[in-house]
Order: structure tokens, then C-alpha cells, then sequence
């Protein structure tokens, strides 16, 4: 057998027989050592892993507003900040929510007001640049509601103008319909603290050099601030909640807020109770910046203990570069939307499982240690649906005691499979209630939800500040699929009612061409993938139609090159779905679809592991850069679609070792 070069010093790739595509496994064998030792490198001493997660550089426009709003923060890191900020613009003068996709505008305007309370004339050649795009798109008028309720604590638009976001929301009873709980759990951290500031109406002075009044096409004075309504249905949702809003804003204007010392009252311990047991409110970065500025606007001085702690949870986020990085060696401070450690931890236990780690290893056990230090045992948010259920489940951060999420559950539960703990006992009983909590959860049309069950209220959609689209939490294919690989895992089987619920949720939401949309990932590769493993760990037979079409769409989908990639404009366009430059992570999905679909054969999967066998680095790992500029990381994960996306930068480990151990385990199956 005749063999070719690799990119890899002294590796030998064999050539196909009969147009096979097969890599010796030998090579896979040793791609998988690279692999694993690698990852067990990144292990945090106190058993835990957690990568950067990077998100758009709208953070680092938020983190510069809200220093400036308070007089607060470090210069420098602000300065390191701005070229952060730079780093990220478009060639045509905007700024995207992922690389090398179309600028958005709510992100343009924040740059640019970021960039002029750093002292930028409007005159420099990167804001005139900005500027023009701007304006070419609508101006300040088309931002999204948080952008307009931030500039107006500035003084750059009227609090009149903005959806009103009232605090007396946290007064609904929780048998009311409109009820804060009804609405998905980081939009609730999001809007509580929102509420108070719109309240208050913080307003700080500008000197002119740093208004943005030049955003508004014609002027500020000539623009039309106000919400539209929707002509096109003149009697819908949309145009009754405007209807509301104009009320609101009317007793606002006239002060006939009979209830507003109350709900202020009620919100402010609705914040403080869930700062306890938490890295912050939500530990999420929006909710937490706003957190800030609702004690200051509610009078918490500077120095008050509170502020200091909500200040210091989302300093944590910030990643400090004064030297730069290796792929940018301009220096760069850069915030994080949270952090990760539950989520990476539980994906490293599990992958490096798969791939033959023994179970009793001390750095597995150390590992499954931290993660059931990190069990849910209190009542958060989701309890308000679920009283009498006792909690269990894992968050997806260091410390999030009132948001565990299904998700992570289930994945934790997959790697505690992996590991024999001298605790035994406490590692079961840890896994029975967060499976009894899991079940709990279940939606009633048989899928699972991320923070909260049966969270799917549509109307909450067409509420005038639910530009955000994230008001809802409904259940999803992914999370769903994930859920029934871990029962399998823990013996639970079709006969279970709950189970089979499950599949016939999935089933029912399988596209038209096979595959399946991905919530918490981008975007159907992901969806299909897990859809496709939990299906396979249920038994469901793979020459089933709904699983040789799925397995057909993936194979349709692979690249020229043999990897697969999907962009984050499949949620908004559905016929790039699947289309996209190749990535470690992504290509891994797809192999792991394939596989579970009963594809072990196919040149396509042959390809796929020749293509991660390739792109492996000299010490194991792999590169997610996005080739086109600055050495930015490709976004594969999802926070909101269409809103907000994320690139988890261990996804390009574990995946690939996964996907890599899986294909070896299936070539021996079939060898043996």
C-alpha cells in the first residue's frame, strides 16, 4: 500500500484501497494519546476544567458605558479595551455578533459611543467609517431596546421613546399569566435589575464632543424616536402591548405609580437574595452589569459592600491581555459572558472516558470530586413551576445556586458514568436526584428545556422590550437528545413513558430534509448530532427513515476538504444551514452523527477522521481560529438566536477526541 506526506513530521497516512478513504488505526490510535494528554494538561490542580468563553465585542462596549456612567474603572484596562473593540470592526465600517458575518447595528452604535467616551473625535477616520454605515442602515432609531435604555442614561435618547420596562412586573402573582416566571430565566436576570434603572432614570451630562447626536439621520431633533406600529395587523399582539406601553409611559409621565415604592422595594431583595450563592446575579455579564447600575440607582454608595461584591463578580469576567496574545500581540482586554467550568469539566470527564482513561485515575476522581461539590441543594427559580420537588442538578458556572439547567445536568451525569469514586454511595445519590430533578422538568410535549419547564409562552415574544428574542425557554431536540443518551447510560430504557415521550418530541421536529435545528449550538449539525446519539443509546433501530435521512443530510453537507462547518447565519438564512469553513468542533459533531447513525463505513466518516487527524496539532490539540483576520475564534456555540453567539474554545478539544475514540471503538467492534 503506497503512502503520501502529512502535515505532521514522520507520520504516515496509508493510502485508500478500492477508493477507500481509511486511516490506519494506528494513526487515530495516536492522535487519540495526543489528545488526551493534552486535555488532561489543561486540568485545573483543583480538578475542574474551564476555557475561555469569547463572545462579541459588544461586551467590551458595555464594560467601557458602564465605567463611564459611574466614574469607575481602570483606565488601562478601558484603553486595552478600545482595541479590543478595534479588533473586531468590519471592512464596510460595522461590527458583527460573529466573526465574518453582516454588522449589526445595536453593536455599531455601541462601539462608536464606546469609542467617543474614550475621547475619539467624531472626525476619526474609524468613526467616519462607522459612522457612514450607520446612517446607511437607519441610524440610532433601529438599535434594540437595552442599547436605547443604556444611551438614555447619558442623555442620548428619551426615556419616553423606549419600550417602557416597569419594575411593577415582579408583582404579578405567580398564578398571574404575565408573571415574571413565565419568561425565560436570563431574560428575568436581565430585567429585574433593567426595571429599577428605568425607574430611576439614572442621567448623566455629556460634554457635546461625546454625544452621538450626529446618529441620527436628519438630526436628533428631526427623528422620530417612538416605537411603530405594526400596520401591516393593525389588531394583534404587537400593536396591544404598544397600546399598554403608551399607558405606561403616560402614568409615568403624570406620576400615578400607586405601586412603584413597593416593586422597587420587592425587586431590590429580588437582586440581593439572588446575589447569595452566586458569582454574580444570573453569573451572567448583561445581568450582572446591570445588577451595578440598579444599586447605584436604587443609592448604594461606591464603597457599600454590595456593589463592591456585584463589581468584583463581573471584574472576574475580564481577560487581561497587557502584552497581547500570540495570534494578536496588540494588548487587549477582552470580557467573558460568563464562565464555563461545570459545562468544560463534565465534557472533559466524559470525552476523556470514552477514550479509555481508567475510571478510579485520581485526576478523573478529583474531577467528579469538584463536580459534586458543585450539586444544586437549594430551590432557585425553577421552583416557582416545581414546589414540591426536591432540588439536584448542576449550573453551568463556578457558583449559580438559583439557576441550575438541565443541560448541564445531564451532562454531568454522563461523565459521573465515567468514573469510579470511593464515595460511591454519595456520587449515587447525588445522580438520583438530579435525574428525579431532571424528570421533574420535562415539558409536557415530552422535551426539555434549558433553565425552566414549559416556558413557552409566544406571547411574551411581541412584548415591546422582547427585542432581545430570548423572552421564552422552550424545549429543544438538543438538550432533548442529550437527556436520552444519559438515561441510557443509567439503564433507563423505551418502556419508560418518559423516555418514549422524548423520542416522539424529537421525531415530530426533524426537518424536512433529515436534520434537526440546534438551540445551544450552531446550528443543525449540532442539533442533529445529539439528536442522533441519544436516539442510538435508546436503540432506536438506525435504519429507521428519520435516521438514514439525517445520516444522508450530514454526508450531503461535508466539505471539499473532508471536515464539515456551519456558520451562525443558518439561523437566519435556512439555506446555509450546514454550509460553512470547516471546524474541529463541528467536523466531530458530524462524525458522531454518522456513527450513531450506524454509518462506520462511508467515505464520508473516513474523510471526516483523516481531516481531524490532519489539522491536529504537534502537542495535540486543535485550532478553531477563523483564518480571515486578527486570529479570532470561530463561534460554535450559541447564547441567543440570531442575538448572541459564543466560541467555547474547548470545544475544539474534547469534541475531536471524542469523535476520534468513537470511530476507533466502532472499527474494532466491526474488526472483532
Amino acid at each position: 500500500m503506497s503512502t503520501t506526506s502529512n502535515p505532521k513530521p514522520g507520520l504516515q497516512v496509508a493510502q485508500p484501497r478500492f477508493g477507500r478513504m481509511d486511516l490506519g488505526l494506528e494513526h487515530v490510535a495516536a492522535g487519540i494519546e495526543r489528545a488526551k494528554d493534552w486535555l488532561l494538561s489543561l486540568q485545573h490542580p483543583d480538578g475542574y476544567w474551564c476555557g475561555e468563553l469569547e463572545a462579541d465585542s459588544m461586551l467590551e462596549s458595555d464594560y467601557i458605558f458602564m465605567h463611564k456612567l459611574l466614574g469607575t474603572g481602570d483606565q488601562g484596562r478601558m484603553e486595552r479595551a478600545v482595541n479590543e473593540i478595534l479588533r473586531h470592526q468590519n471592512e464596510d465600517g460595522g461590527w458583527s455578533i460573529y466573526p465574518n458575518g453582516p454588522s449589526n447595528i445595536s453593536l455599531g452604535v455601541k462601539a462608536y459611543f464606546a469609542l467617543k467616551l474614550m475621547g475619539w473625535s467624531k472626525d476619526h477616520p474609524v468613526l467616519v467609517k462607522a459612522r457612514g454605515w450607520i446612517l446607511e442602515h437607519g441610524g440610532v432609531v433601529e438599535v434594540n431596546t437595552f442599547t436605547k435604555i443604556y444611551l438614555c442614561f447619558m442623555g442620548q435618547y428619551e426615556y419616553d421613546a423606549v419600550p417602557a420596562v416597569p419594575p411593577e412586573l415582579i408583582l404579578f402573582p405567580n398564578w398571574c399569566y404575565f408573571n415574571i416566571y413565565e419568561i425565560s430565566a436570563w431574560s428575568r436576570a436581565i430585567l429585574v435589575p433593567l426595571s429599577i434603572a428605568y425607574a430611576k432614570k439614572p442621567f448623566k451630562k455629556l460634554p457635546p464632543e461625546q454625544s452621538i447626536d450626529e446618529l441620527f439621520v436628519g438630526g436628533r431633533a428631526n427623528a422620530n424616536l417612538h416605537l411603530r406600529w405594526d400596520t401591516k395587523r393593525p389588531i394583534g399582539w404587537r400593536n396591544l402591548f404598544l397600546a399598554f406601553d403608551r399607558i405606561a409611559h403616560w402614568a409615568e409621565r403624570v406620576h400615578i405609580r400607586p405601586l412603584r415604592k413597593m416593586a422597587l422595594k420587592r425587586a431590590e431583595n429580588w437582586l440581593l437574595e439572588r446575589f447569595e450563592m452566586s458569582d454574580g446575579l444570573g453569573a451572567i455579564y448583561p445581568a450582572m452589569l446591570n445588577a451595578v447600575i440598579a444599586l447605584r440607582a436604587l443609592g448604594y454608595s461606591e464603597d457599600d459592600p454590595q456593589v463592591i461584591r456585584a463589581m468584583d463578580e463581573m471584574e472576574k469576567l475580564g481577560l487581561d491581555f497587557p502584552d497581547g496574545e500570540p495570534n494578536y500581540p496588540t494588548p487587549t482586554f477582552r470580557m467573558q459572558p460568563c464562565v464555563s467550568p461545570v459545562w468544560d469539566t463534565a465534557q472533559a470527564v466524559f470525552a476523556l472516558g470514552e477514550a479509555g482513561i481508567d475510571k478510579s485515575d485520581p485526576r478523573m476522581v478529583k474531577a467528579a470530586d469538584w463536580l459534586l461539590s458543585k450539586e444544586v441543594r437549594h430551590k432557585g427559580d425553577w421552583s416557582n413551576t416545581l414546589p414540591n420537588v426536591e432540588p439536584g442538578g448542576w449550573y453551568f458556572e463556578f457558583n449559580n445556586e438559583f439557576y441550575p439547567d438541565v443541560d448541564d445536568s445531564a451532562q454531568v451525569l454522563l461523565a459521573l458514568k465515567c468514573v469510579e469514586h470511593p464515595r460511591e454511595k454519595v456520587q449515587h445519590v447525588a445522580a438520583t436526584r438530579a435525574i428525579d430533578w431532571i424528570f421533574a422538568m420535562q415539558c409536557r410535549n415530552g422535551g426539555w428545556a434549558s433553565f425552566d419547564k414549559d416556558n413557552t409562552k409566544k406571547i411574551f415574544e411581541y412584548i415591546p422590550f422582547a427585542d432581545h428574542n430570548a423572552m421564552i425557554d422552550p424545549p429543544t431536540v438538543d438538550i432533548t437528545g442529550r437527556i436520552l443518551e444519559m438515561l441510557a447510560s443509567y439503564g433507563y430504557t423505551r418502556r419508560d413513558k418518559r423516555v418514549e415521550a422524548g423520542i416522539q418530541f424529537i421525531l415530530k421536529e426533524q426537518e424536512s430534509d433529515g436534520s434537526w435545528f440546534g438551540r445551544w449550538g450552531v446550528n443543525y449539525l449540532y442539533g442533529t448530532f445529539l439528536v442522533l446519539r441519544g436516539l442510538e443509546a435508546m436503540g432506536v433501530w438506525n435504519h429507521e427513515p428519520a435516521i438514514q435521512q439525517a445520516a444522508e443530510w450530514i454526508r450531503m453537507m461535508q466539505n471539499a476538504d473532508g471536515g464539515w462547518g456551519e456558520t451562525c447565519g443558518s439561523y437566519d438564512d435556512a439555506l446555509q444551514k450546514g454550509i460553512g469553513p470547516s471546524t474541529p468542533s463541528q467536523t466531530a459533531w458530524a462524525v458522531l452523527g454518522l456513527l450513531a447513525a450506524g454509518d462506520t463505513r462511508s467515505d464520508s466518516v473516513a474523510k471526516g477522521i483523516r481531516w481531524l487527524i490532519s489539522k491536529q496539532g504537534e502537542h495535540g490539540s486543535w485550532d478553531e481560529s477563523a483564518a480571515a483576520r486578527n486570529g479570532e475564534a470561530t463561534y460554535t456555540g450559541t447564547g441567543f438566536p440570531r442575538v448572541f453567539y459564543l466560541a467555547y474554545h474547548l470545544y475544539r478539544e474534547y469534541f475531536p477526541l471524542l469523535a476520534l475514540t468513537t470511530y476507533k471503538r466502532a472499527m474494532e467492534q466491526e474488526a472483532a
